[in-house]
């Protein structure tokens, strides 16, 4: 079937939500030029690269744009200030964002400002870091268009397949792959269908990329995948790198609204999505009116929130409760 004219098998893609490729705005990728810094300087996340990257073009004040956004891939290092030593490793993931934001503030290099974050804080002990949600996803899983799969899994059957104790369904062997091991989605995933340590079957490495649907290319392939990126890549508000790959339900719950794609609030893995910043600098006057509360900027940009395939978060967006460390 050809991948740029399919749609999903029962998704129930009306017409309206066919549109709304043509309604959000386009994708963008680092600061553009790379030598505009802006004031506050992010990285992370793969899942969240997109939206924040069209919040860095929205969000403005009388010094120019506010928020640049370094893609999770690309060259392998970058500078995210125009000065002291702030020639970086490009953080691939979550987990890589908020090292990086760790190092800044241990360092006090000022080099990262913020860490975007598809998963919440490993450590809650620590109140270094101030975990800010902003926008609703769901995770679940994909597998290839046609496979004989079922379209339909229970978390026990994941935790099975993540675990190799379930090796085979419907006649087809299983091949449970993972995202690299920064990565937000691959935590959270791990974590909503109860595996601490996957088993030898899964494959996962450095170059498997999150949200990346190329590597589902067998029938059985199984992948996790946010809805958003999922939804985003098919209306085709970001480059589309679904490949083959077609969402599934869990539980006999599926990830998405039929009406608008938006993740559905009843699916078993729903998650925040999250700014992360010092949680000494949350008095700083940009930090506060950028992300901190339902009037900050980011927070009361809800088209761009939902172009991008999230759900808003209301009266939670903003919230500075939540706070650990990676």
């Amino acid at each position: 079937m050809n991948v740029k004219s399919r749609v999903r098998i029962g998704a129930g893609i009306g017409a309206a939500a066919l549109g709304l490729g043509a309604l959000a705005a386009p994708a963008y990728a680092d600061p553009n030029p790379v030598t505009q810094y802006r004031q506050l300087a992010g990285v992370g996340s793969d899942t969240t690269q997109d939206v924040m990257n069209a919040m860095g073009d929205a969000i403005t004040n009388s010094s120019g744009k506010v928020i640049a956004s370094w893609n999770a891939t690309g060259t392998s290092t970058i500078t995210t200030k125009a000065t002291g030593s702030c020639t970086i490793t490009r953080p691939d993931g979550s987990g890589a964002g908020i090292t990086a934001l760790n190092t800044a503030l241990d360092g006090s290099t000022g080099c990262v400002d913020f860490a975007r974050s598809s998963r919440g804080p490993n450590n809650t002990t620590s109140t270094d870091l101030t975990f800010i949600p902003y926008a609703k996803d769901a995770v679940s899983w994909v597998k290839q268009d046609g496979s004989a799969l079922p379209d339909d899994l229970t978390t026990a059957q994941l935790k099975a397949i993540y675990e190799c104790t379930l090796t085979s369904l419907n006649g087809v062997t299983l091949t449970p792959i993972l995202p690299q091991s920064a990565s937000g989605t691959r935590a959270f995933f791990l974590s909503s269908i109860g595996v601490t340590t996957p088993g030898s079957c899964v494959t996962s490495d450095s170059t498997v990329q999150e949200n990346d649907g190329s590597v589902v290319d067998s029938a059985g392939d199984i992948f996790p995948y946010s809805v958003a990126q999922y939804t985003a890549q098919e209306t085709s508000v970001v480059d589309d790198r679904r490949g083959d790959a077609v969402l599934g339900s869990v539980n006999g719950v599926v990830p998405r609204n039929e009406d608008d794609l938006s993740p559905n609030l009843s699916f078993p893995y729903l998650r925040n999505v999250y700014n992360v910043v010092p949680t000494a600098k949350l008095s700083d006057a940009l930090i506060a009116s950028t992300f901190v509360g339902t009037g900050s900027k980011v927070c009361t940009n809800t088209s761009t929130i939902t172009d991008y395939g999230f759900g808003t978060l209301g009266s939670d967006c903003g919230s500075t409760t939540l706070k650990g460390e990676s």
